[in-house]
């Protein structure tokens, strides 16, 4: 339990201790405290219930909802017979956060990432919530993010992985985040375990810089 939980709680009690302080006994004029012992105990508790929601605020900020755009969509032939991107297409105009979703053929078990690449040559895994793409129903979709300057061309690389190549994707999301710093991955760094299945070549609507 966190030092902000109790301090809302003991305020709580002192809040409660100072209104039910003002219960008269029975057969009695007198309360079970004084007037002034009462209106310390709820001025400190309420101060308490104050300072501890503001300080639980600013220690654990509630997360920001991402808002995603889509792009163009693919106009799909079935049956599926491979992993590819749906949306955006090549040649896209992209905005900073979108949607890239997919298809997947039905006896696909693997796991799917995406990649993009930058000019700088550099690769950067993509990941929501659940690091690896989400897939159902020969479905796939992932919140990819850019954060280059307007017209900046990027690639969009979709892999299949085994168990080790994903896990390596994403202990590397993690540890990126930890230390605050995304620096990408050379060619070479990708595991055997990815298995390259599509590409398509967007570019940037939008300077995207700094946004995240």
């Amino acid at each position: 339990m966190t030092s902000e939980f109790v301090i809302i709680i003991v305020g709580a009690l002192l809040l409660l201790i100072a209104i039910a302080g003002s219960i008269r006994l029975k057969n009695s004029n007198q309360s079970l405290a004084s007037l002034n012992i009462r209106l310390v105990l709820g001025i400190i508790g309420v101060l308490m219930l104050i300072f501890g929601g503001y300080s639980y605020g600013l220690l654990n900020p509630q997360a920001q909802i991402e808002r995603v755009d889509i792009g163009n969509k693919l106009i799909l032939h079935h049956p599926i017979h491979q992993v590819k991107i749906t949306s955006p297409v090549d040649g896209d105009s992209v905005q900073c956060r979108i949607l890239t979703m997919g298809v997947y053929p039905k006896d696909v078990d693997q796991d799917i990432w995406v990649l993009v690449r930058p000019m700088n040559d550099r690769y950067y895994p993509q990941s929501d919530h659940t690091n690896t793409s989400y897939k159902r129903d020969g479905e796939w979709q992932v919140i990819t993010r850019f954060g280059g300057d307007k017209g900046e061309v990027y690639d969009i690389i979709v892999y299949t992985t085994d168990a080790a190549a994903s896990a390596f994707f994403s202990s590397t999301i993690q540890a990126w985040k930890d230390a605050l710093s995304y620096p990408g991955l050379d060619l070479k760094e990708i595991p055997a375990g990815a298995v390259e299945v599509d590409r398509i070549r967007v570019a940037l609507k939008e300077n995207c810089r700094g946004v995240f």
